[in-house]
């Protein structure tokens, strides 16, 4: 310990934090001794066989038009100019339909390369939320609740089923949006809080440049006296250990952050990868660089054995500006299709659930927002659309429907509590079973609601 600054006096506090190179400044509340074993990550049996390991989430944050997108409405286009039933006209899809493979499932023009894996995608066009509000929505999305705070469904998973591979983080999040909910989208909340997600990046800076910066920082030290401070941390914690078993969920974070310093970089390195995979992922394309290299950095985490990662997509909130949602999709579909080609011909689609969606959808009404001169939609939480793809969901299948307008489902309804039970579901996990006791009650990510929907499932 001889490099140590000697006028660095620090107190067993500060020793923690030094030691722990930034990510183990964990505290204990929460971690209770039947809950803080060696085994707090380690992979965990479920309630019954899986049809999925792992989930990647597609958030498109800001409410995605189903009707330039997925949802297929003649009656809309022949009713377009109409009087609608709210303030505006009846506003047609500004994009062509087309049906796509052998399901017939319909997208428009604005995802050709997505359209290439109709098959392999369950098209979701009944679902329904209970807000059409951002700062509710989303955090009902992340966490099945908007009224308290609580663990995100990433964290529950971890929880439930643990994670495969013991130098990484269970749980990615990567650009996640830095308003309505923050950090509560991908929190452990009361669980422990070895169970929240990693994040890398935020929203509007470039994933190019995204990294855990503190797995570099060791707080002035050299490299060589940060690990000694490690070995120190944890001595005096094993002696802490002897008084409360409540500090081993700590140690093993610690340990975790020691592991990740070489893990971390490597799975994200994106130079391993060939020439063709860069480029079928769009990366170094102006246009779809971005979210090409999100989604290649979802496959690499994935295939390392992390269980569960969310990319973001920002920008799909039109209310106006609606003429632009062709290139907001652009910018997405070609990376988007690539994941779910490059996981199957890896032989990871099977039993990797990837899921696509907004915090809701918007009306089939035109609105024209003061002092804006370009037409948009307005919110709709009681009908719009999300697909899942792989994990043990029915391929090439459309399932539910809104009416013929547009306005709310009326067809093979899902509710967000019903999605999270079934995405639970097919990761062997029982929606009803999976519960955390925590100030005198059992909490689920479902709450009292969910209903596992059978017809989605291969």
């Amino acid at each position: 310990m001889s490099d140590i600054n000697p006028k660095m006096n620090l107190s067993r506090r500060e020793w923690l934090k030094v030691g722990s190179l930034g990510l183990g400044s964990l505290t204990l509340t929460g971690l209770t001794p039947n809950q803080s074993d060696a085994g707090l990550l380690s992979p965990k049996t479920p309630h019954f066989a899986p049809k999925a390991k792992r989930v990647i989430f597609l958030f498109m944050h800001g409410g995605p038009s189903q009707f330039e997108s997925f949802d297929y409405k003649p009656e809309l286009i022949k009713n377009a100019g109409k009087k609608g039933s709210k303030k505006g006209k009846l506003l047609g899809p500004l994009l062509k339909f087309a049906q796509h493979g052998e399901s017939g499932m319909w997208m428009t023009e604005a995802y050709p390369h997505l359209a290439k894996q109709a098959d392999n995608i369950c098209m979701l066009n009944g679902m329904e939320t209970t807000s059409r509000a951002h700062p509710l929505a989303i955090p009902l999305l992340h966490t099945g609740d908007f009224q308290f705070v609580r663990p995100s469904f990433g964290s529950w998973v971890l929880y439930g089923l643990g994670t495969e591979n013991q130098n990484l983080p269970g749980f990615f999040t990567v650009k996640p949006t830095r308003v309505f909910g923050g950090p509560a989208n991908y929190g452990s909340a009361f669980l422990p809080s070895s169970f929240q997600a990693t994040r890398l990046g935020w929203g509007g800076q470039p994933i190019k440049n995204a990294k855990i910066s503190n797995l570099d920082s060791h707080h002035g030290l050299s490299p060589e006296s940060a690990q000694l401070s490690l070995k120190l941390t944890q001595t005096m914690n094993k002696q802490l250990r002897n008084q409360t078993e409540d500090v081993s969920g700590v140690m093993n974070a610690l340990d975790l952050s020691k592991s990740m310093q070489s893990a971390v970089p490597e799975v994200m390195d994106l130079s391993k990868e060939s020439k063709e995979t860069l480029k079928m992922y769009g990366i170094d394309e102006k246009s779809t660089d971005d979210f090409g290299r999100q989604c290649l950095m979802a496959r690499r985490l994935v295939e390392s054995g992390v269980r569960f990662v969310e990319l973001t997509s920002n920008g799909w909130d039109h209310h106006s500006g609606l003429g632009k949602f062709k290139d907001k999709a652009g910018s997405t579909d070609k990376p988007i299709a690539a994941l779910l080609a490059d996981l199957k011909q890896r032989g990871l689609l099977d039993d990797t659930l990837v899921l696509w969606i907004g915090e809701f959808g918007r009306g089939p009404d035109t609105q024209i927002l003061e002092g804006k001169e370009r037409i948009g939609r307005d919110h709709n939480a009681a009908g719009f659309t999300a697909w899942l793809a792989g994990g043990g969901s029915s391929a090439g299948l459309t399932h539910g429907a809104t009416d013929e307008l547009g306005y709310k489902t009326v067809l093979g309804k899902v509710h967000l509590h019903d999605l999270h039970a079934t995405m639970l579901h097919l990761l062997g996990l029982d929606h009803k079973k999976l519960t955390y006791r925590f100030a005198g009650r059992d909490f689920r990510l479902t709450n009292i609601y969910g209903d596992v929907v059978k017809e989605i499932i291969a």
